[in-house]
C-alpha cells in the first residue's frame, strides 16, 4: 500500500484510555517508516458508544486498536474474526479494509509469545498464571504453545475457577486450580504470567524464592512492579507490560499499514522515554 494514496487515520479506544501508549508507539513506527500521511489518535468510547464510532468511520480509517472494556463488545460489529480472536473471544485489532470489511484479530497473543521468545524462553515444563480476567484468557493461549505440561491459575473466587477451567478446556491447556490464598506457591514455576491489577501482587514480592524462573508481569505502570523489583532482586528473568505492549503494537502497525517488519526497536524506544516522563 503506498503511503501517497490517502490519508490513512488510525486509533485507540477504550475507557478509560487517557493513559494508553498505543498513540505513542504507533507514531513512532509511522515516523520511521517514512509514512508522514498517518495519524494515530485516542479516543474515549464505552461500549454503548462503539457501535456509532465504528459505523461513523469513513474510507480514511485504516485500524482500530481496542483496550477494555470493548475487545469483546465489538465482536458483533465485524465482518469476520481472526481464529486466534476467536480462540479467546476478544478482539484488540480491528483492521478496515479498502472494501469496507472490518476484520478483528488478537495480537496480544502472538504479542505474549514474541515477548517471552525475545528473552529466550521458547518451552517450559510447566507454567503459573496470577488473576483470571481476560488477560489471563490471552496467557493460556500463548501459554498453550510454550508450555509442555500442566499450567496452574491463582483465582480469587469459585466463578474464576470456572471460567479458567473452561478456557483450559477450549484451549486444549492442562489447567490446574488453585486459591489465591496459596499463590506464592506460584513463584516456583519455571515461567510466572501475573495478570493482575496494579497493586494486587505487592504481597507476594516477598516470597519470591532464591534464583526464581521467569516472571511475565503485564503491567507497565507502575514499573517495576514490586513483585517484579523483588524478582530482579532474586536473580530472575522478568519480562514487562512494555515488552508485550510493543510486541502486539509492532503487529498491529503490519497489520494496518501493510509494511513489515514495523520498527521494534524505535517504537520501544519511545515508550520507554513516554514512561519516563510521566
Amino acid at each position: 500500500m503506498a503511503s501517497n494514496e490517502r490519508p490513512h487515520r488510525a486509533a485507540v479506544l477504550g475507557s478509560p484510555i487517557a493513559h494508553s501508549l498505543s498513540p505513542v508507539l504507533h507514531r513512532a513506527a509511522y515516523a520511521e517508516l517514512g509514512l508522514d500521511d498517518w495519524s494515530y489518535g485516542r479516543f474515549e468510547v464505552d461500549e454503548q458508544a462503539l457501535p456509532g464510532f465504528i459505523e461513523g468511520l469513513d474510507g480514511s480509517w485504516a485500524g482500530l486498536s481496542l483496550t477494555m472494556p470493548l475487545k469483546r463488545a465489538v465482536i458483533p460489529l465485524l465482518d469476520g474474526v481472526t481464529d486466534t480472536a476467536a480462540s479467546v473471544e476478544a478482539v484488540n485489532t480491528v483492521v478496515l479494509g479498502a472494501d469496507g470489511r472490518r476484520t478483528g484479530d488478537n495480537t496480544d497473543i502472538p504479542g505474549m509469545i514474541a515477548a517471552l521468545r525475545e528473552r529466550g524462553v521458547e518451552k517450559v515444563e510447566s507454567a503459573a498464571v496470577l488473576g483470571a480476567g481476560a488477560t489471563a484468557s490471552s496467557a493460556l493461549a500463548a501459554l498453550s504453545g510454550i508450555c509442555a505440561g500442566p499450567v496452574t491459575a491463582y483465582v480469587r473466587s469459585a466463578a474464576r475457577a470456572d471460567e479458567m477451567r473452561g478456557w483450559g478446556e477450549r484451549l486444549g491447556v492442562d489447567i490446574r486450580i488453585a486459591d489465591w490464598a496459596e499463590a506464592d506457591r506460584a513463584l516456583t514455576a519455571p515461567l510466572v504470567v501475573a495478570t493482575t491489577p496494579a497493586g494486587a501482587a505487592d504481597a507476594l514480592a516477598g516470597a519470591v524464592p532464591e534464583c526464581p524462573g521467569t516472571l511475565f508481569d503485564v503491567l507497565y505502570e507502575p514499573w517495576p512492579t514490586r513483585l517484579a523489583s523483588a524478582w530482579t532482586d532474586q536473580g530472575g528473568a522478568v519480562v514487562g507490560g512494555l515488552d508485550l505492549l510493543v510486541h502486539q503494537a509492532v503487529l498491529q502497525v503490519e497489520q494496518m499499514t501493510g509494511r513489515s517488519p514495523a520498527p521494534l526497536a524505535a517504537m520501544r524506544k519511545a515508550g520507554e522515554e513516554a514512561l519516563a516522563a510521566r
